[in-house]
């Protein structure tokens, strides 16, 4: 059975049209076992609002954003780590009848226009940030014009907003921990080329955890790239040609890693043997040679937890979500293979 609008769901649950209505949109006002009637039966017989007729009732599209970065550079080898996010999110957005919409802010504009840009068209009722910079400004612009938004990321630029992001501090500290002890002295690490907030924030720790063990990161070993193939060789051709080579490399871009091991290859060092390469977890990685050493993480359950705390904020659907974490730093699983 399907039900093509909201009179055909109320006479199945044998319910007035105003408490499935009021249900549907989260009112406080209805208690919790009707609106979890109510919510389970809308998923069960595929109901969907009519949506041009909500937005004009209260004003609202039924529409998120997530504004990301496209560019050959950054997705030229194809996405990933997004597309598993977007499952997650739109997995608690279908709950809704909300739909995602993919913002994509070419890599040669600048993305604080964009997102202005976008703002002034008002077609959404909330905004997901990616690719969160130390200074941020579309954290201040969504919060003048009172958009719900949450951040895959932090940035020193803070307004009070939801975030999730990867546990970066972690993450340096795990890794870095464990170099020292085996006895490594000079490691570099790979960042993205960008001041994206959450290098700046591995670094910092980096340094803090080798200062404990009596150790500095040395800048000359902190190598800028982009997060694909071609430019991880690059770094590995650069850093097997070192007369004073390093005998560890952390790789932050996932998609930078495959090319690493590579550019090591065709000088003849062997990842794991000559030189200690840890990294992020992708596709590509499961068929490295030897083992990656690397942290990995659910990114459908990422999702799934952006969108559940983006919604937590928003006054029509907080009531449904009273459990979400409105600041979260989101673990990541240290997998220990054989490169370092």
């Amino acid at each position: 059975m399907a039900v093509k609008g909201i009179r055909e769901l109320a006479h199945y649950l044998d319910i007035s049209i105003g408490t499935v209505s009021r249900a549907l949109n989260g009112k406080k006002d209805v208690n919790g076992e009707t609106r979890r009637r109510v919510l389970e039966a809308a998923e069960r017989l595929g109901y969907v609002a009519n949506q041009s007729g909500r937005a004009l009732r209260k004003g609202s599209t039924g529409v998120i954003g997530f504004m990301m970065q496209t560019g050959h550079e950054i997705t030229g080898q194809g996405d990933t780590f997004f597309m598993s996010v977007f499952d997650g999110v739109q997995t608690v957005f279908a709950r809704h009848g909300l739909d995602l919409v993919a913002l994509l802010c070419s890599s040669e504009e600048d993305p604080d226009a964009y997102l202005e840009r976008v703002v002034a068209r008002g077609f959404a009722d909330g905004i997901m940030l990616s690719a969160t910079r130390r200074i941020d400004k579309r954290f201040a612009l969504l919060e003048r014009r009172k958009i719900p938004f949450i951040s895959l990321g932090r940035s020193l630029t803070d307004v009070g907003q939801p975030f999730i992001d990867l546990d970066f501090e972690g993450m340096a500290e795990t890794v870095m921990t464990r170099l020292a002890l085996r006895g490594h002295r000079r490691i570099a690490i790979l960042r993205p080329h960008d001041d994206l907030n959450f290098a700046n924030v591995f670094l910092q720790r980096c340094r803090e955890v080798l200062a404990e063990h009596g150790l500095v990161l040395e800048d000359d070993l902190i190598f800028k790239a982009s997060p694909n193939e071609a430019e991880g060789y690059r770094v590995g051709r650069e850093l097997a040609a070192l007369p004073d080579r390093p005998s560890a490399i952390v790789v932050l871009n996932d998609g930078s890693v495959a090319g690493v091991f590579q550019g090591l290859d065709a000088a003849g060092l062997t990842p794991g043997k000559d030189i200690s390469v840890i990294g992020l977890h992708s596709p590509q990685a499961r068929y490295l040679s030897p083992r990656l050493t690397c942290f990995d993480l659910s990114l459908r359950d990422l999702g799934i937890a952006l969108a559940e705390t983006l919604l937590a904020s928003m006054p029509s659907y907080a009531a449904l979500y009273p459990n979400a974490a409105h600041r979260k730093l989101w673990p990541m699983i240290f997998i220990d293979g054989d490169s370092g």
